[in-house]
């Protein structure tokens, strides 16, 4: 269980997450993968690295049971940071990432995915923000690097998903295959990416990052604030008081 690393072929850099049962990150979860993918990406042998999991699905956000048990507010604050690291380290790392998103991919699912490079999804997965029903705001930033602004406001303001058919559609998502292809099918693309020069890939990569029209990690941390806010009131706690625990898609361990 956590967050591991693996080679499985020439410059190529697995970072897989483990966090049974639906992969909902504990804070420090979120600063051990910013951690390996950081890592990952400044070795100089790795070309590309993938971005996987294990488990039901991609990602379920925040554990937010974490956040519940504790009675300040320092478990918040940790997510924050801890998330936007997470994020920044996708986003920043020095080679190209592929994630590879297999079942359900919210809250912080979406942070990390809308920061990558290029997405494979297998057929069952499902993108979303549940954030206004968790008593939680956040990750608007990146889901608008997955779908056109109006259908991002209406995801968002509703909690509803869209399936990974639906982001190939938009162009998003670059492959939708069976879900016991998905890994070999990332890591195709991965090894692809990996026979590119090592050094200019990763000034290519520098290159498309600079002519981002949005920053990111600014844009998101601005988003933060009013998650804060929230928390800071009540608004927060009687959200998350008619939070459910039996959906494995509902980003809590129960």
């Amino acid at each position: 269980m956590g967050v591991s690393t693996s080679s499985p072929d020439k410059g190529v850099s697995v970072v897989t997450v483990d966090f049974p049962p639906v992969n909902a990150l504990p804070v420090q979860g979120w600063y051990d993968l910013a951690d390996a993918v950081r890592s990952a990406g400044r070795d100089p042998d790795v070309r590309c690295v993938v971005l996987a999991a294990e488990g039901r699905g991609f990602n379920a956000g925040v554990d937010i049971k974490e956040l519940q048990r504790d009675a300040g507010h320092a478990s918040l604050i940790g997510a924050n940071r801890g998330c936007a690291e997470a994020f920044a380290a996708v986003y920043e790392c020095e080679v190209p990432v592929v994630a590879a998103v297999g079942g359900h991919c919210l809250g912080g699912g979406i942070g990390l995915v809308g920061n990558a490079d290029v997405i494979v999804a297998s057929d069952d997965a499902t993108f979303g923000l549940p954030e206004l029903d968790r008593g939680a705001l956040g990750a608007a930033t990146h889901l608008a690097r997955l779908v056109p602004q109006h259908l991002m406001r209406a995801l968002y303001y509703t909690s509803r998903t869209a399936t990974a058919a639906e982001l190939h559609a938009h162009g998003s998502v670059w492959k939708v295959v069976p879900r016991d292809r998905l890994l070999p099918e990332a890591l195709s693309l991965a090894r692809e990416i990996a026979q590119k020069d090592g050094g200019l890939i990763r000034l290519a990569k520098a290159a498309i990052n600079g002519i981002d029209p949005v920053d990111v990690r600014r844009s998101y941390r601005f988003e933060q604030g009013f998650t804060f806010e929230a928390g800071l009131t009540d608004i927060a706690d009687r959200v998350r008081g008619t939070f459910g625990n039996t959906s494995p898609q509902e980003g809590e361990k129960p």
